[in-house]
């Protein structure tokens, strides 16, 4: 799997090649685990303020891409004066290898948290070899 962010800065990501957006926002790059098990590749995504209303995961030419709106949370009647961070939308792009099974792949958003499954294809599972004496 090949992260197709990384010649980007640490933190914001950029509009990818062919993509307009409609609102001048900022998008940030989220912070993302890698796990490999025996079965399949867990990729966990921090996406604060994302769930799965404004969450948006596609695949295309093994590309998966993940997608975050953030609204900010401010009430009715009231400006925000001072913020000590900013808002934004959360975006980031990984290019999976043919060790995907890419029909089982699954998705669970709880509390900002993305758990993304990549099972692995039966022909890229280890197996035992069984060995006969000829």
């Amino acid at each position: 799997m090949t992260d197709t962010n990384r010649d980007m800065t640490k933190k914001e990501a950029s509009v990818p090649e062919g993509v307009e957006r409609t609102k001048p926002r900022r998008v940030f790059k989220p912070e993302v685990d890698i796990i490999e098990q025996k079965d399949d590749t867990v990729l966990t995504a921090d996406l604060p303020g994302v769930d799965d209303k404004s969450l948006d995961i596609t695949l295309e030419k093994n590309v998966i891409t993940i997608r975050g709106r953030v609204e900010p949370d401010i009430p009715d009647g009231y400006r925000l004066v001072y913020g000590e961070y900013e808002v934004g939308d959360y975006e980031r792009a990984f290019t999976l290898s043919d060790e995907v099974d890419k029909d089982r792949i699954q998705a669970t958003i709880k509390n900002g948290v993305l758990r993304l499954v990549l099972p692995k294809a039966a022909a890229a599972k280890a197996r035992k070899i069984a060995i006969s004496a000829t």
